[in-house]
């Protein structure tokens, strides 16, 4: 199985990132946007649109608070397996690191998906880190 793992260093409160990525029927507003036109919640998980136009069903499996953990499975698609889980952590002062991990099979769309991990890395950062200078 393949696994991306992507820690982000973010010039945000940690609070303020978990407050974004926990609002899971925003993240095409809060999170990623640009990279993400919509979101839609429908029970136990959420639809959400790339910009590409792609739809994928996502199952919302944790959403813990405690431990600012969300974890979710895209559900149908081209992968047998493809889970993700965030995680947000203080690193200092009103800074955090966030842990981005994505398991996938079959290994051959490690590539492809790597490429979608980096745009919303990027989306992230910036949606995060405006936030903050804002202020």
């Amino acid at each position: 199985m393949a696994s991306i793992c992507r820690e982000i260093l973010l010039d945000a409160d940690p609070a303020d990132v978990w407050a974004a990525i926990s609002d899971i029927g925003a993240t095409h507003e809060r999170l990623v946007p640009g990279v993400l036109v919509d979101t839609k919640l429908d029970g136990d998980a959420r639809i959400v649109t790339f910009a590409n136009g792609l739809v994928v069903r996502e199952r919302i499996v944790t959403l813990d608070h405690d431990a600012r953990r969300f974890v979710y499975a895209s559900v149908g698609g081209r992968a047998s397996h493809h889970n993700a889980s965030f995680q947000v952590f203080a690193d200092g002062e009103h800074r955090t690191r966030l842990v981005w991990i994505t398991d996938v099979l079959p290994d051959e769309l490690a590539g492809p998906i790597g490429q979608n991990v980096e745009l919303g890395a990027a989306a992230m950062k910036q949606a995060l880190e405006r936030k903050t200078s804002a202020r």
